[in-house]
């Protein structure tokens, strides 16, 4: 998986599919279009925030679209829609390579750990 751009709030990421992400049907398997998915809306809270580095996926809402084409490089395009305090969403559109239609949407939520406190400011 390769970052393409990375800025504020916005991440585009590819993955060069390979035989490692089909499925016995010869299509590119669910769970590699989720890693691509959850790993494009993280890098782009990482553009957005610096390391977080307790953050944590706490919800992935992924639609199959169309069956993307075996052995084409698959490109995430995420935003984030919401930078809460404790709360981040974020979206990504997930198209093949030399596709104008999506093979997939998908919504990811993410849970940023509270700032510790520091021992001045404790009672």
């Amino acid at each position: 998986m390769a970052v393409e751009s990375c800025e504020n709030r916005h991440a585009r990421l590819r993955l060069d599919v390979d035989h490692t992400h089909l499925s016995p049907g010869g299509t590119v398997s669910r769970p590699t279009m989720m890693l691509l998915a959850d790993t494009a809306v993280y890098a782009a809270i990482l553009s957005t925030m610096g390391a977080v580095v307790l953050s944590v996926t706490t919800n992935l809402n992924i639609n199959f679209l169309r069956k993307p084409e075996p052995h084409r490089s698959l490109f995430g395009e995420s935003k984030l829609m919401k930078v809460g305090k404790r709360l981040i969403v974020g979206k990504v559109i997930i198209y093949s390579e030399h596709d104008q239609e999506p093979v997939a949407h998908a919504t990811c939520k993410y849970s940023i750990p509270p700032e510790p406190i520091s021992s001045q400011d404790r009672c």
